[in-house]
């Protein structure tokens, strides 16, 4: 499991209204990828925040297509990798 931020906090050019982008990559997922950030609860959090939950295959996958020069692989900050 791995969690990160990506996006204008990760590139410290974040403003009022800027929202943090999360990633969470799992070994695996029983809901498809559009239902999994609703699993989580983020609404103790101060600031809004914008969840992507991928499985380990689908995070692999993303990082080998490579397309946007500001995708969430090139620009991630991993706080809590296990």
């Amino acid at each position: 499991m791995r969690v990160g931020y990506f996006g204008a906090y990760a590139r410290s050019d974040w403003g009022v209204g800027s929202d943090l982008d999360v990633i969470v990559v799992v070994e695996t997922a029983a809901q498809p990828f559009e239902r999994r950030g609703v699993e989580w609860d983020t609404t103790d959090l101060p600031v809004p925040i914008d969840l992507l939950v991928y499985t380990e295959a689908e995070w692999q996958s993303l990082e080998r297509q490579g397309r946007p020069a500001r995708a969430p692989w090139r620009e991630a900050v991993w706080v809590y990798v296990r």
